[in-house]
């Protein structure tokens, strides 16, 4: 057995283990939260009490499904457009998806509804509509390349949006559609129901398994166009395709979640610190760790205060550490 096969059945063997302990902490989890008391439910109170077997299947098991999904989703994300960019500091929601998805909320909650799935549907609609706008001004500019005009549009987009939000905010109710519009900034689960996550766990299956199967392609088009070409990839065509899958799954995410950060900019460092830069398996483990991260901010964040810490406060405050740390890390120095 040759050195690469040792280090692809020492790859494959890391995943598996990643994947078990995904799973086991996912199972633990469904056992945190507050009811009766802050901490661990023993098992044996599911067997005696109804009010914790009806919590455990309605409310902490759609939950747990939604945060494993919901992170495997936008670490996918993140290596994708990392991967794409050819640069480590773009995130899922950087093409003007993550404002967008913020203003469409903010409108329906002041002007409309505040139902769940009505902010839900304005989410991602005008989350779509930033990635449409941000294509769109990318053909009409006329500096750079494509790639770099797609970034600067995603820029433009993001700033037209937040301003939008900036005056939504100033209109608000304040002691009631402020308070809402910013709590759903902050990104939460506390919205996990069967009804409302499973149309988009449905649609995270689709655009997760678009980007699995197309890791290879993911490879290629990391180098230059021509190389690309000369392999027999329509770049263009085969780029747009892995944007929309990214950019929609992303998206239908965001719309039931709210904002959560660092989730697609760390999980891929860190797949990439450990298994390469070859998506092969880099982006595998950016799902499983994404997976893990979220349910893991999660139960901190139901669990360790008597009221629930908004996850993407965790998520950032952990992911900055994180991302300190690797980036303070002696494997890091001279580069540039």
């Amino acid at each position: 057995m040759n050195e690469y096969e040792i280090q692809k059945r020492y790859k494959m063997i890391t995943l598996l283990v990643l994947i078990a302990l995904s799973v086991i902490f996912g199972i633990l989890s469904l056992f945190v939260g507050r009811y009766p008391k802050a901490g661990f439910t023993p098992l044996s109170l599911f067997y005696t009490d109804s009010v914790a077997r009806t919590i455990l299947i309605k409310i902490r098991l759609p939950r747990v499904v939604l945060a494993l999904a919901a992170g495997a989703m936008l670490g996918a994300s993140g290596f994708t457009f990392q991967l794409l960019f050819s640069n480590p500091l773009v995130e899922p929601g950087f093409l003007g998806i993550s404002q967008g998805a913020a203003f469409g909320a903010a409108l329906m909650i002041v002007f409309a509804s505040t139902s769940s799935l009505a902010v839900q549907i304005s989410a991602m609609v005008f989350g779509l509509l930033g990635l449409f706008f941000s294509y769109f001004l990318s053909t009409r500019f006329r500096f750079g390349g494509a790639l770099l005009r797609l970034v600067l549009a995603g820029i433009a987009v993001s700033a037209f949006f937040s301003s939008g939000l900036g005056v939504i905010k100033l209109v608000a109710e304040p002691t009631k559609d402020l308070q809402d519009i910013t709590f759903w900034m902050m990104g939460g689960l506390w919205n996990a129901s069967w009804v409302s996550i499973i149309p988009i766990l449905a649609v995270i299956a689709i655009a997760l398994t678009i980007l699995y199967v197309n890791r290879f392609t993911l490879n290629l088009l990391s180098i230059n166009e021509k190389t690309s070409f000369s392999l027999g990839l329509n770049p263009k065509r085969q780029r747009i395709m892995l944007l929309i899958a990214a950019t929609v799954g992303t998206t239908f995410t965001i719309s039931v979640t709210g904002l959560i950060g660092w989730v697609g900019l760390i999980t891929p460092h860190i797949a990439r610190k450990t298994f390469g830069s070859e998506a092969t398996h880099a982006l595998p483990a950016s799902m499983i760790m994404g997976s893990f991260f979220l349910l893991l901010c999660d139960s901190f964040g139901r669990t360790i205060l008597p009221t629930e810490i908004p996850i993407g406060l965790l998520t950032s405050l952990f992911g900055a550490l994180i991302f300190v740390i690797i980036l303070s890390s002696k494997s890091q120095e001279g580069k540039a």
